[in-house]
């Protein structure tokens, strides 16, 4: 019974690790967006409206990301539109900051 048990421990974590290394570039975005919003407040180029708008929006990224991945995958259409969300989220953070990326 104690290996059946540390068997479905150990599928449960290589499973999981997977999954959560799938998710990485997903959070990892999100990291440096909310970075992005944090150095917007700093230098005081973000108003408080935009801060509050912002941080809104990364709040409803984060939920929406974790109920697409409640099942465990993510399906081609849940990808896109989290991807499309964070490309429009990243569009805001700019118009918020200007000078968040230098002028090429």
């Amino acid at each position: 019974m104690l290996k059946i048990l540390s068997g479905f421990l150990t599928g449960g974590l290589i499973l999981g690790t997977a999954t959560v290394n799938y998710a990485g570039p997903y959070i990892l975005r999100e990291a440096r967006q909310q970075n992005r919003v944090s150095q917007g407040v700093l230098i005081g180029e973000s108003t408080p409206c935009e801060l509050k708008h912002l941080e809104r929006e990364q709040a409803s990224l984060k939920t929406w990301r974790r109920m697409a991945w409640s099942d465990g995958r993510l399906n081609p259409w849940e990808a896109r539109h989290l991807k499309w969300e964070q490309d429009r989220a990243g569009l805001h953070i700019r118009e918020a900051n200007p000078n968040d990326y230098p002028a090429w």
